[in-house]
This record gives C-alpha cells, structure tokens and sequence, in this order.
C-alpha cells in the first residue's frame, strides 16, 4: 500500500454494520473499493463474472473478508441475480466495457448496470449508490472527435446513470457519479484496456496541473482538451467510490466531474510523480558522478599502462 492510499482510507468515515455490494469487484478500480471499505468496517460483497479477488490482490488477508460472488449481470435471470446481490445497503459499480463494437459497448456499459441496480433496488434496502462513469469533457467528444461506435459507449454510461438514480427512488441527492478521464495506477503498463503505471500516471497528472497545461486545455477543443487534463489515480477514484457508499450523514452525494472534483473528495494527497521522479534522477546522476570520479581515472589509467605496455 503506498502512502496515498493510506491518506485516502484516513478519509473515510466509520463504515461498521453497513453492507455493501460492489458490481466489478474483481477489477482494477472495484477491487480497490471493496479494500477500502473492508479497513473501514463495511459488510463487503463483490459481484463479478469470475467471482473470485483478482491476482494483484489474491493472497492480501483483506480479501478473506470480502463474500466473492459469481454472477453475469447480462445472462441472469432477475431471480438469479437478486439470489446473489440480496439487500446491501450501498452499491458501487465499477462495471464497464470499451472496444469497438457498438453492441457491447452499449450492453456491457449499460444493461449490464441497468440489471445491477434494478436488483439491488428489488433488494428493498437500498439507501445510497456510486457509479464511476466518464468526465463530461470526454462525452463532449463523441459527435465530432471520436469514431461513431463510441456512441453506444456514451448511450451507455447515460443508461447507466438513469439506472443508478432509479435505484434510490429517483432521488439524485443519494447517488454518486465519478466521471474520470483516465485512471492510472497498478504496477503495468495495459493497451485493452489503456492503462499507465502509478509511477509515470503520477508523473503526467502532476506535469498536467501546472498552470500552462491548465490554460491550454481550458482553450483548446475536443480531445486536445481531455488529453490535456490531469489523469487520476485508481486510489482515489476508489476513494471516492468508497466515501460516498458511507456516507451515512444525510448531505447530498455529489457529482464528481474531473480529477480535481474526485481527488477533492476523496481526499487524496497532490501528486508529486513528477518531482519524485526529478529527484530521483538527481540522486542518480549524483550517484554516477561519484562512480565517475573514481572508476573513469582508474581506467584511463589502465589505459595508458596497457598503451606503455605495447611500447615496450
């Protein structure tokens, strides 16, 4: 656990006799939700396909307390899957799809949520829900900056939001949405889906907050924008997740728009990838002029002997 990820658990409030039912606990983004609300006290279920904690986490002693559920949210029947979900009092979905075909971009973004919610809603306990979708300034791509099939991505995540607010009775004021750009973290490197590293991600957003970037993406359009904008850690998309299946205060759950709304939130720390990264490279270097100072005149040293050597 690095230390960001410690400011984040910090931050959220008492989560003890709360149940909480994460859709796509198995995954890059959920599973980080179900730790963070397992070392706050909640009653965790995670309810993916495979149904099991994923391999970055498998041998954690965190995961023995989540109930790892297997269900297909697309194939189930409302029967089957209510059976599974039951009656949490929060959920988290962290399901999602990318790809470039249309049909499973609008089923896996939204029927699949759309069954999700409407379960946990038959489950009659329902209080509060969370839903990680995608920033505004990336859905204001999809008419002329994007390929047309990423339109059923974006039909999606709105069938997918209507589902979560029909979930608590129609009440907005209970419901969560996360809307990153793009989330980095982990330990690699990923094409499907894209993904960086915590180590370079935390380097970009750091780079990309400062005040140039800042001005050039609030000018430019389109896809210059969003790729101009801070990427956010997984940590604190979690983070966020996590605080408002908690939030038992009775304020209302906002919308996070955008890295800096989520990393506000969730409480997560600056980044400072990028001056960890300079310094690091400071140190090196320091490092290798040392080595330098002593190993290169020995070599020309031996050097010039050898040269002596052959006059000889």
């Amino acid at each position: 656990m690095n230390l960001k990820t410690v400011f984040v658990l910090a931050s959220l409030s008492q989560g003890w006799s709360l149940s909480v039912t994460v859709f796509g606990g198995s995954g890059f983004c959920g599973s980080r939700v179900c730790k963070m609300l397992v070392d706050k006290g909640a009653t965790v279920s995670s309810i993916s396909k495979s149904g099991a904690p994923p391999k970055w986490f498998k041998d954690e002693e965190w995961t023995k307390q989540v109930e790892w559920k297997s269900a297909d949210l697309l194939s189930s029947s409302d029967e089957a899957l209510d059976a599974v979900v039951g009656a949490p009092d929060a959920v988290v979905s962290c399901v999602g799809a990318i790809g470039t075909d249309p049909s499973i971009l609008l089923k896996g973004n939204g029927d699949a949520n759309k069954a999700a919610f409407a379960s946990a809603m038959r489950g009659g306990n329902l209080k509060r829900a969370a839903y990680v979708s995608v920033a505004s300034e990336v859905d204001a791509c999809k008419e002329n900056w994007l390929p047309e099939f990423f339109k059923s991505y974006f039909e999606g995540k709105i069938v997918a939001e209507k589902a979560a607010v029909d979930s608590v009775g129609g009440d907005t004021s209970k419901v969560c949405f996360v809307k990153p750009t793009f989330i980095y973290g982990g330990d690699s490197f990923g094409i499907n889906p894209p993904r960086v590293n915590f180590e370079y991600g935390a380097g970009v957003e750091e780079l990309l907050f400062l005040p140039p970037f800042k001005i050039a993406a609030d000018l430019t359009p389109g896809l210059i924008k969003v790729a101009l904008r801070p990427p956010v850690c997984v940590d604190s998309v979690a983070g966020a997740c996590a605080k408002a299946a908690l939030d038992d205060s009775g304020a209302d759950l906002p919308t996070l728009d955008g890295t800096e709304a989520i990393n506000a939130y969730s409480e997560y720390p600056k980044s400072t990838g990028l001056t960890d990264a300079l310094k690091w490279s400071k140190e090196k270097l320091s490092e290798f002029y040392d080595w330098a100072k002593v190993e290169v005149p020995k070599a020309i040293d031996t050097v010039q002997q050898k040269i002596e050597e052959t006059k000889k």
